[in-house]
């Protein structure tokens, strides 16, 4: 990033991080409202602390982080899915294949029965006797030979390529076995799925519109508390990787998808989960991905926090279950839940399980 865009970026973080931590809710509240006339029916407005929507931010968030570690198994369940079924697609066209292969053996085989029939049977020693001319016998002896050889390897080949038939089959068999087992992996992964974000989506249509926008700032100033912290640390000043070429283009990636919705599974255009930016915005870049947070966390190289680079991925919370990209001046890019859009958001907003570099081979 260059300087001017570095500053801009720092300084819009600081200000954020100072209007949402200087804008507390709950210090100061409208007056009472006076009692209504006799016979009249009052609107019971119910005041909810700062102490009780913080609980039901930690709840929400657990929620929602269930639903992102159910999200990575249906991802992954998906991804196996589409690799059985290439192999499938493989396996059938190596049996289609080997059918034809047999086909043209037993039609040589029977052209070399037919060929036999036609020469009487008679075995060597009686056309040797029968002969007039030994020495033309002894050249059409030769040819016999060479003739049974070859039947030999014709009657050995149409074998081997039956076996090799029948264990296509088994194979394939299995494959069908494992993309049934996969399409049950992902029917369970997607009812947790959708009862993590039903009971939180339950949680939140419980709330006022007033305690709703509470709330909200009550996440952004957790999520400012902790980029505060993760800066105060002095981090930021041993951060100064530079994007490689295929780096620059999966930020850019990244970056062009600002705005657009969350949606578990989503790998674009028009809607993303957290890995399905983070694993196109690479492919983009020419590089292939893991799909999903933790098999990025466990398939791409790990680099430490202080050397890390705008592209290279941060992996958060000790399970895996969500990832961002850095792009620079302690920033990152995500897709963070349900309800949310694709945002910049301070890199240490969350805890940091580690970073991950996709493009490790490139300097």
């Amino acid at each position: 990033m260059g300087t001017g865009r570095r500053g801009l970026l720092t300084a819009a973080v600081t200000v954020v991080c100072a209007v949402t931590l200087l804008a507390a809710p709950g210090t100061a509240f409208a007056a009472p409202t006076p009692p209504p006339p006799p016979g009249t029916t009052a609107s019971v407005t119910v005041v909810v602390s700062d102490k009780d929507l913080e609980a039901v931010r930690e709840k929400l968030d657990k929620l929602y982080r269930a639903a992102a570690l159910a999200t990575d198994e249906y991802n992954a369940a998906e991804e196996k899915a589409r690799e059985q079924s290439a192999e499938i697609v493989r396996l059938a066209e190596k049996i289609v294949e080997g059918r034809e292969r047999l086909e043209e053996l037993k039609g040589r085989a029977g052209a070399a029965a037919a060929a036999q029939y036609r020469g009487g049977g008679l075995p060597p020693e009686a056309r040797l006797m029968l002969s007039d001319d030994p020495q033309d016998f002894l050249d059409g002896a030769g040819r016999v030979g060479r003739g049974e050889h070859a039947t030999k390897g014709l009657l050995g080949e149409m074998t081997r390529t039956q076996q090799d038939l029948e264990q296509y089959k088994q194979d394939a068999d299995a494959q069908w076995a494992k993309l049934e087992a996969g399409r049950k992996a992902r029917a369970t992964a997607q009812r947790k799925i959708e009862k993590q974000i039903e009971a939180a989506e339950k949680v939140e249509s419980e709330l006022e519109q007033e305690q709703r926008e509470r709330l909200v700032r009550l996440e952004k100033q957790a999520a400012a508390r902790a980029q505060a912290s993760w800066l105060g640390s002095g981090i930021l000043d041993e951060i100064d990787g530079k994007a490689t070429e295929q780096g620059k283009k999966a930020v850019a990636y990244a970056t062009a998808q600002i705005g657009k919705p969350y949606q578990w599974g989503a790998e674009g255009p028009n809607t993303y989960d957290c890995s399905g930016l983070t694993s196109q915005a690479w492919v983009s870049a020419g590089r292939g991905m893991p799909r999903t947070s933790q098999a990025q966390w466990q398939q791409l190289e790990h680099v430490d926090v202080k050397d890390m680079r705008p592209g290279d991925l941060i992996i958060y919370f000790g399970d895996a279950s969500h990832v961002g990209m850095y792009v620079g001046d302690g920033v990152m890019v995500h897709a963070p839940r349900p309800g949310r859009a694709v945002t910049l958001a301070g890199a240490g907003s969350m805890p940091i399980l580690g970073v991950v570099r996709p493009d490790a081979t490139a300097n």
